[in-house]
């Protein structure tokens, strides 16, 4: 199998994994804010037909960014419409940190029983690496300020009525030319840098955060 063809095997396990945690993420948060609706419609599981979307998933092989089919969420149930919407909203890119975290926890183990220099050791290396990426990348990604992403309901908690009613109507007009817009910065290499540096930081937290099982391992 060539490094394209195993990049984009990996890619479908991150759509049957980290893109139903990332949405389930969303509507387990807003349930617990009181909003029933993701709940009521079956959409509070990590079943990734449940959330299916195609054009998200042949953006997340392709760029590897993507989205899934959005969690609804009706902010008439929470206390504070703004506060709930962007803590729901955030509940995503963070529940994609908190994977790939998991993920390295977990390769940082098997490291331990399975050679690197061994063929079995190499896949799996090359496995671990990119789902661990790519989550921290579909974090960024969301994060982006711009609608529909979830950085884009993180900001309107800090603007006023009037300014979320103006973006509100920009997006309904203009939303999926923003999507082919953003896929198109990133395609063409324009956002990947700023990007890179950023899911670089993140790696390195995570990588300290994760570092006691060295500490551990020398111990035993």
């Amino acid at each position: 199998m060539s490094d394209y063809a195993m990049q984009v095997a990996v890619r479908l396990l991150v759509v049957i994994t980290a893109l139903p945690v990332h949405e389930c993420a969303h509507g387990w948060v807003a349930y617990k804010l009181g909003d029933p609706t993701a709940k009521q419609l079956g959409r509070l599981t990590l079943n990734p037909f449940k959330h299916f979307d195609l054009f998200g998933t042949m953006m997340l092989l392709l760029t590897g960014f993507g989205f899934a089919k959005p969690v609804p969420i009706n902010p008439n149930y929470f206390k504070n419409r703004k506060a709930g919407m962007a803590i729901s909203a955030l509940a995503g890119p963070v529940s994609n940190i908190l994977l790939a975290a998991v993920l390295l926890l977990i390769f940082k183990i098997c490291g331990y029983f399975i050679p690197m220099s061994l063929n079995a050791g190499y896949i799996l290396q090359t496995v671990f690496s990119i789902m661990v990426s790519t989550n921290i990348g579909l974090a960024i990604f969301n994060m982006i300020p711009i609608p529909p992403l979830d950085g884009a309901k993180v900001l309107s908690f800090f603007l006023s009525d009037r300014l979320n009613y103006r973006l509100m109507v920009f997006e309904q007009k203009y939303q999926m030319f923003m999507i082919l817009g953003l896929f198109a910065l990133i395609y063409l290499g324009i956002l990947r840098l700023p990007m890179g540096m950023l899911s670089g930081l993140i790696y390195r937290g995570i990588d300290f955060l994760t570092g006691f099982i060295d500490l551990l391992a020398r111990i035993i």
